[in-house]
């Protein structure tokens, strides 16, 4: 017969069990902010553009359509994104944070770097530079480009 391997014998079940913590707590974290992960990440995509049509940011984030009007409509009606007449296409739209918006997206990205220090910061400086090198070598190798929401 032949031996069955024990979960933690795969890497796979290592990087879930961080990537589980790390996400986890993350997500309290942002929650209490009044947001998710994949809204915070989307409005992450915005900050650093003017006004942006949504197939556009679909394609910058590897997300559909669909995905991008779910997450739309949901900051929509939070108040953190405002959806404007696109000039140049008078059928379509353009998406853009608005003053509300542009003000939490760096109280986000100051959480988020805080539960990487939080839980990254146990590992040495080199340790952590090499952790990050091979998913980084891992993602582009396998041509992993959609932003993950969850």
């Amino acid at each position: 017969m032949t031996p069955v391997s024990d979960l933690t014998d795969h890497t796979g079940f290592w990087m879930r069990m961080v990537s589980n913590a790390v996400s986890q707590e993350f997500a309290r974290k942002v929650a209490a902010e009044g947001v998710t992960v994949a809204e915070w990440s989307f409005m992450r995509a915005l900050y650093d553009q003017g006004p942006i049509p949504p197939s556009v940011l679909a394609q910058r984030m590897g997300l559909t359509r669909g995905a991008v009007s779910k997450l739309a409509d949901r900051l929509l009606s939070k108040g953190l994104i405002a959806r404007t007449e696109n000039p140049e296409d008078r059928r379509g739209h353009r998406l853009a944070l608005t003053a509300e918006g542009r003000f939490k997206v760096p109280v986000l990205a100051a959480l988020a770097d805080a539960n990487d220090a939080a839980y990254f910061g146990v590992l040495s400086k080199s340790e952590h530079h090499t952790l990050e090198r091979l998913l980084k070598a891992l993602a582009e190798r396998r041509g992993l480009k959609t932003i993950p929401l969850d």
